[in-house]
């Protein structure tokens, strides 16, 4: 019999007799199955912790487990936020105190006692421990919660926050089960330390894929061999939409011609930067190399940035600087020929009123004094139109303009085999504007007309200027219309002429700055530029002012 009791003790570790064998081996094996329910539930918390599992379901499986083994009815956590404590979940949702989001007050608080000591707290309600009664103490009531079981979630040695689990029935205090609880809060904080952690991460990631993806220029990541890792979506668009990134090479897709430029950077180990032309346009690049923790070059990244339009807009800069330079000169020559217009202007006059003159000479002097008249006013006109001082608005006249234009390139156009025609209404009021400024819009309009009549190739070639008063919208307006029978517009680019640096001419005759600038100034005037055309019969623009 002793032996027998013995090998029982060896195979059980249980002190037994015969008698009472049974009944000591179903305690321990119910003891093993709390045990191993424990266990499972630390395990599914540590499973169920992950970014698609929220934190009401992790603890409603939580408190599903615990169910089976203590009767607990409800569980909760608070946690800190800045300088309060708030009360983020409870399962069952109906099971609150407070509403979940709010903070605990901090007075005569038995969570702020547990948070503040970081030590755990076991509560029977109404049995006025320590002759305190606390906040939550008519809360507890309420729920029909008796036993109350506090434990800080710790994590590193800093507390986090409060696992509440309430019961309504008497828990007894036995130190094992207190000791599962406060492992249980334990691991919750590292769960979710770690989880936030984890979110901050993937936020990083999120932001960084975010940014990448919307830079409008195109961005390769590209491995030592030239293999492409990574491309935004403005390279997908622009390089990869019909050739597909998969192992596609970048000195292929982009240095076929030049291989050291994008093995610069990886023997050197340092930014290299360069222009390429692909198809018709120009793009600069760099490339910035990408390295380790240890400092070793392991990828590269390579930028491209489309200047076409810039490149175009310097060209055109650079020109427009060359003609303001030109008109400069050419103010200055005005300038010059006005002291021998002025000698020969009044020395043919001078000799006009001598009354005993041949006819024949006279005619001469006559004919020498108009031509100098027409001189003077073509050089003033010049003069006018190149001024470089700030436009005043004040009262002006738009026939006058038009004249002013009109003696300034009229014979210039007539001498094209240009026929000019004019229908101007004598009865128009002064607007309220710069003539020069008006003058330059007239110019501009008139040599777009004389370039479109050359394209043409016609015998008969017109432009008709009229101005007249109309009423639009209720508003009362002068219009200002340049006709001609020229090459016309097509329709698909006339939305287009009004934007800068568009034109259809070729380099040598327009630079698309024109039409723009036109259009910039009557709006400054409050009134605006429109085109109307029939593509091989002639177009219309018509200047459109407020009559004040």
């Amino acid at each position: 019999m002793e032996n027998r009791e013995k090998m029982i003790e060896l195979l059980t570790g249980v002190q037994s007799s015969k008698r009472n064998y049974y009944t000591e081996l179903k305690k321990t094996v119910n003891e093993l199955q709390k045990k191993n329910i424990q266990l499972e539930i630390i395990n599914e918390v540590m499973k169920s912790f992950n970014v698609e599992m929220t934190i009401d379901e992790m603890l409603k499986n939580v408190l599903e487990k615990l169910k089976t083994i203590f009767p607990i009815e409800r569980i909760s956590l608070s946690l800190t936020i800045g300088k309060e404590l708030i009360l983020s979940n409870v399962y069952p949702v109906e099971l609150f105190h407070i509403a979940p989001g709010s903070p605990i007050p901090k007075k005569q608080s038995l969570y702020w006692h547990v948070l503040r000591t970081g030590r755990p707290y076991f509560y029977l309600t109404g049995s006025g421990q320590g002759d305190k009664r606390w906040y939550e103490e008519d809360s507890f009531e309420k729920m029909g919660l008796v036993s109350n079981l506090l434990f800080p979630l710790t994590r590193k040695g800093k507390v986090s926050g409060i696992l509440a689990l309430g019961s309504q029935e008497k828990i007894e205090n036995y130190p094992p089960d207190i000791s599962f609880f406060q492992q249980l809060s334990d691991q919750l904080a590292v769960c979710m330390e770690n989880t936030r952690l984890f979110q901050e991460v993937l936020n990083t990631k999120k932001l960084w894929e975010e940014t990448f993806q919307a830079v409008s220029d195109a961005i390769f990541i590209v491995d030592l061999e030239g293999n492409i890792l990574q491309a935004n979506d403005a390279a997908h668009n622009c390089f990869l939409k019909k050739r597909g990134a998969a192992r596609q090479n970048i000195q292929s897709l982009l240095f076929p011609q030049e291989e050291r430029l994008f093995k610069e950077t990886i023997l050197t180990k340092s930014t290299s930067t360069g222009e390429l032309l692909i198809g018709k346009k120009v793009f600069e690049w760099n490339c910035y190399p990408i390295f380790d923790e240890v400092n070793t070059l392991y990828a590269s990244i390579i930028y491209l940035k489309d200047v076409t339009a810039k490149r175009r807009i310097e060209t055109q800069l650079l020109q427009s600087g060359k003609l303001a330079a030109i008109g400069e000169m050419a103010a200055g020559v005005a300038h010059e020929l006005n002291n021998p217009l002025t000698a020969i202007m009044g020395n043919s006059q001078l000799l006009l009123r001598k009354l005993e003159m041949d006819p024949s000479h006279k005619k001469l002097l006559a004919d020498i004094y108009e031509c100098g008249k027409r001189s003077k006013n073509i050089i003033q006109n010049l003069l006018t139109f190149s001024r470089q001082e700030e436009y005043l608005f004040e009262k002006c006249s738009v026939n006058e303009a038009i004249t002013q234009v009109l003696g300034l390139i009229g014979n210039q156009l007539q001498k094209q085999a240009i026929q000019i025609e004019t229908d101007l209404d004598d009865s128009l009021p002064l607007i309220e504007g710069s003539s020069q400024q008006i003058s330059q819009i007239i110019l501009n309009l008139l040599l777009n007309a004389k370039d479109a009549l050359e394209e043409a190739h016609q015998k008969d070639r017109k432009i008709i200027l009229r101005t007249c008063k109309q009423t639009i919208d209720g508003s009362n307006v002068l219009v200002l219309a340049v006709e001609d029978n020229g090459s016309g517009i097509e329709e698909a680019v006339i939305s287009e002429i009004f934007h800068p640096f568009y034109t259809t001419k070729n380099a040598s005759k327009g630079y698309g700055l024109g039409l723009s600038v036109s259009l910039g100034i009557a709006e400054a005037h409050g009134g605006t530029l429109q085109a109307e055309s029939i593509p091989g019969k002639g177009s219309v623009f018509k200047l459109i002012l407020p009559i004040q």
